[in-house]
């Protein structure tokens, strides 16, 4: 399928390039300035044409991987001189680049992690409080005098044809989404050629889809989704379904541990902490019409029954037979676990 969205082959494999030493840890004095690294990536959105002031101080060391397969050797680099925080320059996909290949490195030992709102979209910072304009020194400046805000990414790992999860075919990222956000994701991209950005594409696309969804008949892919298997828990236990169209599909499923989404929307109701999932069934027209109310949490009941299923849960796996997007970019059909990554410790003003 042709589309401007960046389609993976395959899940990455996270091995270190090389055998890395623990993160170098050390007290700083007080007075002294931490030592940080910078992942700036120039392709992003709001980098383009913007040159970094590469000779800011002795202390900032600023890596521009032009490729992810560079990514390894930047991070390793940064985790041998023992940052003490490790700043994101770029929108969502570096986030979710950054964080897949640092899993081989940094383990759960990760420094401080700050990201600059440079990209298309930004849903993780909108999460964290953080500005528009917040620049490289806002973000040093925070290390100290700042908030921490802890956030644990979902990890998605290809399973094995033994059906356990492979230990190096994984990625790292805050949203995930199949099915008709799937449409909505390649939507998004005319929305940004349009110069729809961050909260207002959420609502550009959100229209778009639930009139689609409204006025397209059961046939067409808004209302179709795609064909999966959502099983929750350790138990791997089948998702209910509410009886509203072909059993084996779902119309949507969304996931995040995000507690904060753009344009203000709540698609997972009251829950807010931790790995949350809402899956909808092929609805029909009348609950697709309560849509908008249902992701201001102006409906709370019975949303189960018309198809809406809201949830949390420890981790869950997931058999598709299309691609779903995480953090922007399409991955291919398998099957998938997904569960929580290592909590981090987000620098926020």
């Amino acid at each position: 399928m042709a589309t401007p969205i960046y389609e993976f082959a395959q899940i990455p494999r996270v091995e270190p390039v090389a055998k890395v030493r623990a993160r170098v840890r050390h007290v700083r004095d007080a007075g002294q300035a931490p030592t940080v690294g910078v992942i700036y990536n120039p392709r992003s959105h709001r980098n383009l044409g913007a040159d970094f002031d590469c000779g800011l101080c002795p202390h900032v060391h600023i890596a521009q991987p032009r490729a992810r397969a560079q990514l390894p050797v930047a991070l390793a680099d940064f985790a041998e001189r023992g940052i003490d925080l490790l700043v994101i320059n770029g929108g969502d996909g570096t986030v979710r680049d950054v964080l897949t290949c640092g899993q081989a490195i940094f383990g759960d030992n990760w420094p401080a992690i700050a990201v600059l709102p440079k990209g298309k979209t930004n849903a993780l910072t909108v999460d964290l409080g953080v500005p528009d304009e917040w620049s490289l020194q806002d973000a040093i400046e925070a290390l100290d005098h700042g908030r921490r805000v802890y956030r644990r990414p979902m990890a998605v790992s290809a399973m094995r044809e033994d059906g356990t999860p492979g230990t190096v075919s994984r990625v790292a990222g805050f949203i995930l989404g199949a099915g008709a956000f799937t449409k909505a994701t390649q939507a998004g991209q005319s929305a940004h050629r349009l110069g729809a950005f961050d909260s207002m594409v959420v609502a550009v696309t959100g229209l778009w889809a639930l009139l689609q969804s409204l006025f397209a008949g059961r046939s067409n892919a808004w209302r179709k989704g795609a064909r999966m298997r959502i099983g929750l828990g350790t138990a791997d236990a089948p998702m209910a379904h509410s009886g509203h169209g072909d059993r084996a599909m779902r119309q949507l499923l969304f996931a995040s541990t995000l507690e904060r989404l753009p344009a203000g929307i709540r698609p997972f109701g009251p829950l807010k902490n931790g790995l949350k999932l809402v899956a909808i069934d092929q609805i029909s027209r009348r609950t697709t019409a309560l849509i908008p109310l249902v992701l201001l949490g102006k409906i709370k009941g019975s949303l189960r029954q018309r198809g809406i299923h809201q949830l949390a849960a420890s981790q869950f796996t997931l058999s598709i037979d299309d691609q779903f997007i995480l953090d922007g970019e399409a991955f291919p059909a398998g099957k998938y676990r997904i569960e929580q990554g290592p909590e981090l410790a987000f620098v926020a003003p």
